[in-house]
């Protein structure tokens, strides 16, 4: 996501009495005691962290470009290709690689979309200020929004799971997140019910 686009978020959470850390762990573990509860929103960063080896990259590209004429959003039939006016240029898109985790944009298939984009709307044609963009989708056969208990010692770390969004993450944030927020008030409420003693 776009360092514009998270800042309102992170501006919102710090307003709230949020705070925000910036830390590279290797186990969730790590953060037990000082966090009562984790969500891990690590996408693919959880083959490694959490072992998830069903999450992969899908690596897609896409052309940034200057055409200010497009003012309307195209789309083929197969989501493959497809025309984005924004405030500042035009997105042309896209490729879809699974299992590829390499960065590097790849020229033939910059080609292809700007081919496939001018079969759409030939005006394209004249587009100038070609910049090539190369990303890494968090796939996953399902998303993983889910409560996992890790417990070591007799100490309990609840971690709710939001992650695996794939190309869907844009559309399906809003609700899944919502999902997310109702689980963790699930994992805060058990911590703050005594558990039941046993009668002896």
């Amino acid at each position: 996501m776009p360092a514009r686009a998270q800042q309102p978020r992170d501006v919102r959470v710090k307003e709230s009495g949020g705070l925000m850390l910036t830390q590279r762990i290797e186990d969730l573990w790590e953060l037990h005691p000082s966090f009562d509860v984790v969500v891990n929103c690590a996408a693919l960063g959880s083959r490694q962290l959490v072992g998830d080896l069903k999450i992969f990259p899908v690596k897609g590209q896409l052309l940034n470009v200057q055409a200010p004429w497009v003012k309307h959003f195209i789309r083929d039939g197969s989501g493959l290709t497809y025309i984005y006016p924004g405030a500042s240029n035009v997105t042309l898109g896209g490729s879809r690689q699974e299992g590829d985790w390499n960065l590097s944009p790849d020229a033939e298939i910059s080609k292809d979309i700007l081919s496939r984009c001018c079969a759409l709307e030939p005006s394209l044609q004249g587009a100038w200020d070609i910049k090539e963009k190369v990303g890494l989708r968090p796939y996953r056969a399902g998303i993983r929004l889910q409560i996992e208990v890790l417990a070591r010692d007799g100490q309990r770390l609840p971690v709710v799971h939001h992650y695996g969004h794939g190309s869907g993450g844009f559309s399906l944030h809003w609700g899944t997140a919502l999902e997310a927020a109702r689980l963790l008030s699930e994992c805060v409420q058990a911590l703050r019910t005594p558990a039941p003693k046993s009668k002896m």
